[in-house]
């Protein structure tokens, strides 16, 4: 009997493989039964080599040693998440499990089942290439877990060897954000933060993302708003029927109903005091409205963190990546917002197992519309949608993501909403009154619902007003006239929803859900809030052909899979703030924006450029080497660039005093001591995110986030009585820690001095 060894990318996606093939003999890191072996990686179990791991020299950071590329870059397994200096014991443990079982003698193959994708590709192949085993190996190519489309996967596995351009775009992008990130967060470091113990982050896909916050924010500091003003007429039929007409002038493209001058609006308010209009004209059309598409990663991620409160892009990913490895929707780190269109029998026996004890199920008709499939609007992996696995008892977290994914494709084959949209015009004329050849025209819009459709899945209710039913060449009184006065309102700050729209195609088109031609302009006060609930949410939803174009050519920042993480990286490193949902630069990263010498590193362009090729290199289209060949001459240039810069602080986190005790800025002596900090003697104040001592100027670095990390694994959370109790007595007690296993046990804390860096970290006794 001969055996195969597949590796899946984590422990829950090879149990959904174990489970499909039959393999129901759990052993130490691996599953046996059938003809196959089922282990699995722990995500990344390898990790490039640190500089100093080739060259001793560059243990210590100096000027002169920069720029560094290897000769040959190198792999080895991971280090501990707590401790870089020590190796993670479980990763060289599988690491050791995945070697023996592909060179048992009876193992003919490996079958790679890592995610489908770049990253995926290179986390089978690099432990595949550093074990070096010399057995064949197939690629599992698969969207989703289901036993169903496990068995279906190993009857179609391909070489692995076709997966080489996948595999290089992903070597390129870890190569390129190794060279660039040690040798500029490095070279800058030395440069500007001499003497501040703490590393300037520099990175590929980090400057960019800061750069599109930033921009936004100098838009909102530099904007002027400019007064405009408005003028309404209200009108009655002789059947007493009421509405409301506002003025305005020009034709075709050029009609305005905004005046920046008042004084002809008051005259022409006067002269038409106690005349009579007519109605002269009255158009009424059809209108469909289609449901917005399918959700790729980043638009589900845009949606989610809109609706719900205190949800970020990341743990949305997090979240559907549950789902995913429980095998209740397909793969979600996708850029499509379509389907193939060889998914029509799965996606029509899916959608029979979803929409069953729905109220609307009978308006629910399968079809194979090219909004729904089309191949042409995919790339690599189809958009997001259920499975026919009906989930049971999702935690509340996976309940919302679940409900988006499975009520978004629902719409899909719901019926097109259908509406009447209507104008009125109403004429009074005033020319002898006001100004020679000059007429009142003033129009008045309005909207009939006709059918609601789709839009039943949200409970979407229209904001139009209704037309009234009055006919042309109505006479109507003037009842009264209102002149409003208004300014233009500058932009407004990016949220989590608009800045993964402007990552995921570099600008193209629409910036912050706005078309770009008017993310410039000022708008109204009542045109402000550009991201109501209702149908405008979902018209801004809708992708054009630019955009599209853009998503799939890889134009773009990161990829989905990273560009949750980049966001969260930019807060932890301090380059921006959160504000309810709202997102801004920090002093920190305004001061990296406007003086980091390198500014192709900013630019949106330049970065898009560069993910366009990664994706063209794992499209065949283009070579690794040449790309690479573009990085290292980048980074060469980019360092000299930066030891040539004249001399300027660029302040860390560490250093900035909003960041520093938790963003409180309020004065010293407003706030309360809790007591003596154990470094310096001075006093330990609150802030809004954390316990810090008040001499931090001067370099003292004690201070507890209220979200300290280490707290949160044992499930408590640091309070201003802990840290009283702490500074009283050096340790905080507790009877309530709960272990990784979610059993409970008592220890003492403290918090102990590192000599060499200064930092504090947790210790514990029993």
């Amino acid at each position: 009997m001969t055996l195969k060894v597949i590796i899946a990318e984590k422990p829950s996606v090879a149990k959904n493989i174990a489970e499909a093939v039959g393999a129901k003999g759990r052993r130490d890191g691996f599953y046996e039964g059938g003809d196959y072996l089922v282990t699995w990686a722990f995500g990344h179990l390898l990790e490039l080599l640190d500089a100093k791991e080739y060259d001793e020299k560059m243990s210590s950071w100096r000027l002169e040693q920069y720029p560094f590329i290897p000769e040959v870059f190198k792999y080895r397994i991971k280090s501990d998440n707590q401790d870089r200096k020590s190796v993670d014991e479980g990763a060289r443990k599988q690491m050791a499990i995945i070697e023996a079982l592909i060179q048992r003698p009876d193992v003919t193959g490996v079958i790679s089942a890592t995610d489908f994708d770049r990253e995926g590709q290179i986390i089978g192949d690099i432990i595949l290439e550093f074990l070096n085993t010399g057995k064949p190996v197939e690629r599992l190519l698969l969207n989703e877990w289901t036993a169903e489309e496990v068995k279906v996967g190993l009857g179609k596995l391909v070489s692995n060897k076709q997966m080489e351009p996948l595999r290089d775009a992903g070597i390129s992008r870890q190569w390129a954000d190794w060279t660039i990130g040690i040798n500029l967060t490095s070279v800058s470091t030395l440069k500007y933060q001499r003497g501040s113990g703490k590393a300037l982050n520099i990175g590929r896909v980090l400057l960019p993302t800061l750069k599109i916050i930033y921009d936004r924010d100098k838009e909102i500091e530099n904007f002027v708003s400019e007064e405009f003003h408005k003028l309404t007429t209200f009108f009655k039929s002789p059947e007493g029927i009421s509405y409301e007409g506002v003025y305005q002038i020009g034709d075709g493209d050029k009609i305005t109903e905004r005046f920046t001058d008042k004084k002809p609006l008051e005259a022409l308010m006067e002269a038409i005091k106690g005349k009579n209009g007519i109605v002269i004209d009255k158009q009424v059309e059809q209108k469909r409205e289609y449901p917005p598409n399918l959700f790729n990663l980043s638009n589900l991620q845009g949606y989610v963190t809109s609706k719900e409160k205190g949800w970020t892009s990341e743990k949305v990913l997090k979240v559907a990546q549950s789902l995913y490895e429980k095998k209740f929707i397909t793969y979600p780190r996708t850029a499509s917002l379509a389907l193939e269109e060889s998914l029509t029998d799965k996606a029509a026996r899916v959608l029979n197992a979803v929409k069953k004890g729905l109220p609307y199920e009978k308006e629910i008709q399968f079809h194979t519309s090219k909004r729904v499939f089309d191949n042409s609007k995919v790339e690599s992996h189809s958009a997001i949608m259920p499975t026919y696995m009906i989930p049971n008892n999702l935690a509340p977290d996976e309940q919302v993501v679940y409900d988006a994914v499975k009520y978004r494709f629902v719409m899909q084959f719901m019926p097109v909403a259908e509406h009447e949209e209507a104008t009125l015009t109403t004429l009074v004329d005033v020319a002898e009154a006001y100004q020679e050849g000059v007429r009142g025209i003033f129009m008045t819009r309005g909207r009939i619902q006709k059918v609601i459709g789709w839009k039943k899945v949200e409970k979407i209710q229209s904001k139009d007003k209704e037309l009234p039913n009055v006919a042309v060449d109505t006479l109507v009184e003037v009842v009264k006239s209102d002149l409003e006065s208004k300014g233009t309102s500058p932009p407004k700050r990016h949220t989590e929803k608009t800045l993964l729209k402007v990552m995921e195609t570099c600008g193209k088109k629409f910036k912050g859900g706005k078309p770009a031609s008017a993310a410039h302009q000022g708008q109204s006060d009542e045109d402000s809030d550009m991201e109501s609930e209702g149908n405008q949410d979902f018209e801004q939803e809708q992708v054009d052909a630019e955009m599209l174009t853009a998503i799939l050519s890889g134009f773009a920042i990161g990829t989905p899979a990273t560009r949750a993480e980049t966001i969260s990286k930019l807060k932890s490193v301090g380059y921006i703030d959160v504000k309810g949902k709202t997102l801004f630069a920090t002093p920190v990263g305004c001061n990296l924006v406007e003086k980091f010498p390198i500014k192709e590193l900013f630019d949106l362009e330049y970065t898009g450029r560069l993910e366009k090729t990664l994706a063209d290199i794992g499209k065949g289209i283009l070579l690794k080497e040449q790309f690479l060949e573009r990085i290292f001459e980048f980074t060469k240039i980019a360092v000299e660039t930066i030891k040539k810069d004249d001399f300027h602080v660029i302040k860390t986190i560490e250093e900035s005093p909003e960041r520093r005790i938790g963003g409180d800025t309020a004065n010293q002596d407003d706030r309360q001591v809790l007591g003596k900090c154990p470094g310096c003697g001075a006093d330990v104040l609150e802030g809004e995110k954390s316990f810090g001592c008040s001499n931090w100027r001067s370099g003292c670095k004690f201070i507890v986030w209220k979200n300290d990390k280490f707290l949160t694994s044992l499930r408590v959370r640091a309070t201003k009585q802990t840290i009283i109790t702490l500074l009283e007595t050096g340790k905080v007690s507790g009877n309530t820690f709960v272990s990784k296993k979610g059993t409970k046990f008592s220890a003492h804390l403290t918090l102990e001095k590192n000599p060499d860096t200064g930092f504090y970290s947790w210790k514990m006794s029993f």
